[in-house]
């Protein structure tokens, strides 16, 4: 079975077709919306997704040259289909990920439109159901699904201006080491992204500063098994709030070169810079907030955390594992620790770019409708907006904490799936369309 791609001329005004109708309209061609269109398949609910590029655009020209997935292929994929191209447990490059979800699309014939982009979302009035206007005409829908998920749009603090000679991109532009200016590089963020970027970047022999702050740390695996099997087994995908404070505290694991723990002593061994958080900038100089060692002590508790509960859990449960000493070694604090950069000349030190790895924020620009609370964020309960009929899915903790990851906004989207068909079930038996 062949995917249903029309590609639509992004002009509102060129061409005038008739207005569209369907059930429900899913708004994004990623992992989101092709679970959501898988379950709603199944539900044998009408429904159409649209995506304004093409599928698992993020994937392809969202992220750098040699990103992988953080989780091995067994785990990073939907329950309904395994990688064609990729091991179970190696982690598969960006593009075996968009052609993963390319291959699921013609699994299950989704009915998605690529090349159009949705420009206004409002509820129709005196009448159930929305008009979204798109670049290719309106459709009317009784029910939307917003499936756009976590990334809509790079944060870049506006702490320093724009300065000659000083080149500044987020991590979503960035793509290999030849892609920045000659000179050094400050890296701003500790996650999965800015970490495996500082690697790479001092790799490729560039003087790096990286600007560490909270952040998580798990092994990359324990005593034979990646961490994504031990989160699961210890039940820890499955929170459904984060700790106080903790909702937007990174993670930071890497399935890069084979996949790793990650350990910012040994980065700082092999000549990286470590610093805290980045404090303010004045007259070229940035100043760092005195958090850096903290921060990594707390990573470190988190990860020995981890490690305790493993050896509970096989112990309670009689499993026979190899043992794993060498991994509670810590080794001793490099000198960026114990004698913590302050503040840093970048001109003086030979630093000709900034790159940050500050996370997403939310854009919802063509969203006319009572979902979004004064922040401008999604107001909903597992996905269900205030706004009856309108949806959210692949939001971070939309129900757990699993909920942004490949394998959990499935579940997300069965959820969803449910909430269409008994409200699409109370609305035929009482309201006439």
């Amino acid at each position: 079975m062949a995917i249903v791609i029309v590609v639509m001329i992004p002009a509102r005004d060129s061409l005038r077709v008739a207005t569209e109708t369907i059930h429900t309209l899913v708004i994004g061609g990623g992992q989101a919306g092709l679970a959501m269109s898988a379950h709603l398949r199944d539900a044998a609910i009408p429904h159409l997704v649209l995506e304004r590029d093409r599928i698992a655009e993020r994937w392809r020209s969202g992220r750098w040259d040699s990103l992988v997935a953080n989780g091995p292929a067994w785990h990073d994929r939907f329950p309904a289909m395994e990688f064609s191209d990729v091991e179970g447990d190696a982690f598969a490059p960006k593009e075996s990920v968009a052609r993963y979800f390319e291959n699921f699309a013609r699994q299950i014939d989704a009915p998605i439109r690529c090349g159009v982009e949705v420009l206004d979302v409002r509820r129709n009035t005196g009448r159930r159901g929305f008009r979204v206007e798109t670049s290719g005409g309106v459709i009317e829908a009784d029910t939307v699904v917003a499936a756009t998920g976590p990334f809509q749009r790079p944060i870049i603090p506006p702490l320093v201006p724009e300065t000659p000679g000083l080149h500044q991109l987020h991590s979503n532009a960035y793509r290999n080491p030849a892609h920045l200016p000659d000179g050094g590089v400050l890296v701003i963020g500790a996650g999965s992204s800015g970490t495996q970027i500082a690697d790479e970047l001092l790799r490729a022999g560039r003087r790096v500063v990286l600007s560490v702050g909270p952040h998580e740390r798990p092994p990359r695996a324990y005593r034979g098994y990646d961490f994504c099997w031990w989160l699961g087994v210890l039940g820890k995908w499955e929170i459904v709030t984060p700790k106080p404070n903790t909702a937007h505290i990174t993670i930071a694991v890497s399935g890069a070169q084979g996949g790793k723990t990650v350990d910012f002593r040994r980065l700082a061994a092999q000549g990286m810079t470590l610093t805290g958080m980045a404090d303010r900038f004045e007259d070229g100089v940035m100043h760092f907030a005195p958090d850096l060692a903290q921060n990594i002590r707390n990573g470190d508790a988190s990860y020995l955390a981890m490690l305790d509960e493993a050896d509970a859990y096989a112990i309670r449960n009689g499993l026979d594992l190899p043992e794993d000493p060498d991994a509670r070694l810590i080794d001793p604090d490099p000198a960026c620790m114990t004698d913590p950069v302050r503040a840093l000349d970048l001109a003086q030190e030979g630093i000709t770019s900034i790159l940050w790895a500050t996370g997403y924020g939310f854009d919802y620009g063509w969203l006319n409708v009572d979902a979004l609370d004064e922040t401008g964020r999604p107001n909903h309960q597992r996905g269900i907006s205030s706004e009856p009929g309108f949806y959210f899915l692949g939001l971070p903790w939309q129900s757990r904490r699993g909920s942004s990851f490949i394998w959990g906004v499935w579940q997300d989207a069965k959820f969803l799936a449910d909430q269409i068909v008994i409200q699409r079930a109370y609305l035929d038996h009482a309201v006439p369309a």
